[in-house]
């Protein structure tokens, strides 16, 4: 990303607002509806907090540049799952996760995540469209209104949208969902992440 005003890569997206967004609609969430299906045809919504949770502290500690376990474990290696006092700890771990990227240093260099070494602009993208995409899997998942952060929002969608000819896309998204053109910026990011806009837990 580069800074107008002074011509250099600096971050220009706090994920502060966004990490708020996803603290309540983690604080929504039942017991009753850990066990619920998720736009993520594998996981039940406790495996879907499993992963925010794991991804919060992969992509904190790739902001960090504190490279080891958390940054080096692929998110395919195991179905993931909640751990105790995970009330308490998704939320913390988030605001951790925008802590991180208020640094200019980590939006610069390399880094890693899920094993992947990338540059730090790219992670912090990565970050953005991973809190973004599942933040609307948890909502529909739970039946909770959704307000992701517009600045989050903007850059998550145009992410994806360079996506769509990447030849290495399938790999990491499913196939397109298109949408109309009257569909809201959330819609149209969704269906660029391969999901359905309209996806509900009870047909």
């Amino acid at each position: 990303m580069t800074d107008s005003t002074t011509g250099t890569n600096s971050p220009t997206l706090d994920l502060g607002p966004h990490a708020q967004e996803l603290a309540r609609l983690v604080a929504g969430v039942t017991d009753e509806q850990l066990s619920g299906p998720t736009p993520c045809p594998e996981y039940q919504v406790r495996h879907l907090l499993g992963h925010l949770a794991g991804l919060a502290v992969a992509f904190r500690d790739a902001g960090r540049k504190d490279l080891g376990v958390t940054t080096d474990t692929s998110p395919q290696s195991a179905l993931p799952d909640l751990a105790p006092g995970w009330r308490e700890e998704l939320p913390n771990v988030l605001a951790e996760l925008a802590e991180a990227w208020r640094d200019p240093a980590a939006w610069t260099g390399m880094t890693r995540a899920g094993g992947v070494d990338l540059p730090g602009e790219i992670a912090g993208l990565v970050a953005t469209d991973e809190l973004v995409v599942h933040g609307w899997d948890l909502a529909r998942a739970t039946g909770q209104r959704y307000d992701p952060d517009p600045a989050a929002l903007r850059v998550c969608h145009d992410f994806l949208a360079a996506s769509v000819d990447d030849p290495d896309r399938g790999a990491i998204f499913g196939p397109v969902v298109t949408v109309g053109p009257e569909a809201s910026l959330l819609a149209r990011a969704v269906g660029l992440s391969g999901r359905d806009p309209e996806w509900a837990p009870h047909p």
